[in-house]
């Protein structure tokens, strides 16, 4: 069984998928991007304000789940440009007190709406 998780505190999905499901005990959240929640626009800004914006949207997210960041077992970090590492590590880092989660950084070719950044988690309902 699963649950369908979509809150209007995050952008809506741009395609035929949902924020986020939640199977069992697991709540798995799809790629997030800095999208304006009215336009549907790219908030298109420096690596480290899109990185803000997605790890708040994500924690939006995480919260209609019934969770928070301490919940994070696993972190998907897409960027247009691995040299952004540094900026994105730095803001991402923030968003979690101790106890990181696992995680994997790609460089990817071109992201949705030609975004700098893109964040898929996972988190599990403790």
């Amino acid at each position: 069984m699963k649950k369908i998780i979509n809150t209007p505190n995050a952008p809506a999905p741009i395609g035929p998928y949902n924020q986020a499901l939640i199977v069992g005990d697991t709540v798995y959240l799809s790629g997030t991007i800095a999208m304006d929640l009215q336009s549907k626009q790219l908030i298109k800004t420096t690596v480290k304000e899109e990185t803000k914006i997605v790890m708040d949207y994500i924690g939006e997210i995480l919260k209609a789940a019934g969770c928070s960041f301490d919940n994070v077992v696993k972190s998907t970090i897409f960027l247009n440009d691995i040299n952004n590492f540094v900026h994105v590590n730095e803001v991402y880092a923030s968003y979690f007190k101790s106890d990181f989660p696992t995680r994997a950084t790609i460089q990817a070719a071109r992201l949705p709406k030609d975004a700098n950044v893109e964040i898929s988690v996972e988190a599990k309902l403790f």
